[in-house]
Order: structure tokens, then sequence, then C-alpha cells
């Protein structure tokens, strides 16, 4: 089954914390390459934490680590918080807003950064912000972790990333699918280069970038 059409439907009851489904279905699969491309130890930030399941479990999994969820929603915020406060964990800091097209950021450095299903969801300017962001705050030789559905050049677009770009647009013109090549390009832009493609479950990637 696709996760495609998850990533911005929650399962709201009411509660202060949300559900995306797509967490369950891609958490332990993006676990696995994380393992190979954080720190041992350090601040990892999360841009675009959504509902904040994705960072909870990331938190456990690498307790060594430093965990700074963020998010431009509210709402979201509140849910980052309330799963946050359920899993008890010390390595969680509190959720921060953060716009990535915002010009400053409320952190000022990390070790590593993190962003999952985001740049598909958002107009252009949020994936250029990212990457100028993550060149002003990571340190040589620290990675950007970005994963989604991307376009690429010779390789045939999956009948369902074609029809969840459709339906992005559709929600919103501003959003839809990037092209890898375009998203490299601006992370050169501020001393990013791509390290790593990763082909994943359900026609996804993981991208790794490494600060130059």
């Amino acid at each position: 089954m696709s996760e495609k059409p998850s990533p911005f439907v929650f399962d709201d009851s009411g509660e202060a914390k949300r559900h995306a489904p797509a967490t369950l279905r891609n958490r332990e699969a993006i676990t696995k390459i994380l393992r190979s491309c954080l720190p041992a130890k350090g601040r990892v930030l999360e841009a675009a934490s959504g509902t904040g399941e994705h960072i909870v479990h990331f938190a456990a999994a690498f307790p060594h680590l430093h965990w700074q969820p963020t998010d431009p929603d509210p709402l979201a915020l509140v849910s980052i918080q309330a799963w946050a406060a359920e899993a008890d964990l010390a390595n969680i800091a509190a959720p921060l807003e953060l716009d990535t097209a915002a010009l400053n950021w409320p952190v000022k450095s990390a070790d590593a950064l993190i962003c999952i299903n985001m740049v598909h969801i958002a107009p252009i300017e949020a994936a250029a912000g990212l990457m100028r962001g993550a060149g002003r705050i990571l340190p040589p030789g620290g990675a950007l972790y970005l994963y989604g559905p991307f376009i690429e050049d010779g390789v045939p677009l999956a009948a369902s990333n074609a029809e969840f770009d459709r339906s992005l647009k559709a929600r919103n013109p501003l959003w839809g699918l990037r092209h890898v090549g375009e998203v490299s390009a601006m992370a050169a832009e501020n001393g990013l280069t791509l390290e790593n493609r990763i082909e994943m479950p359900a026609n996804n990637l993981s991208l790794i970038f490494i600060r130059n």
C-alpha cells in the first residue's frame, strides 16, 4: 500500500497528540539509514517534526544524542510536546517554532539536521531555506538527511508518485515533488554536497548531504 497521501493526513481525535499513519510504516527504515550518518554525540535538529512521532522514536533509538524538534504549525508543536511527555525521554528538548524559509532560526548550531516529508508539502522557498539553514548551523562534516519522494533524471516516475504530485499541486499549486538535481543545486550553493542516495520503500528516497 502506498504511503503517499498520508504525510499531511492526520488522525485527529481531538486529543493533543496527532497521528500520521506513514510514520509507523517508514520509521524503522529511516532509523536504519540514520545509523549510518548521525554523529556519535551531539545535537540533532529535526525540521518540520509534524506530529512528533518520528522524533520520539529516534530519541529512543539514539539515546546518546540530544534531539531538538521544530515545526511552524502551533498545533504540531502541541502534538510534539504531548508525544514527548508520554515518552518521558530526557534527550528530547521542548519543541521550537521554526519556519525553514525564515532568515533567522531559533537554533544557531546543530551536529546534524533531519527533515522528513517536508520539501514536497511546502513552497520551494522552504527547501531553499532549509539548505541555507543547514549551511549556516552544521559543522564541517555534519549531515543533512532528507526523506521523501523525488523526481530524478533517467528514473521513471512511479505511478503512485505521479498521482501524489498531481494531488499535491491540486491542493496547493506551490507544492509538488522536487527534482533531486534542483535540491542538490540549492545544497551546493550553501556548502553541502549530496553524498548518498538510497532507495526506500514506497518509492521514496533518502538523500544524505554533507557540509563541506
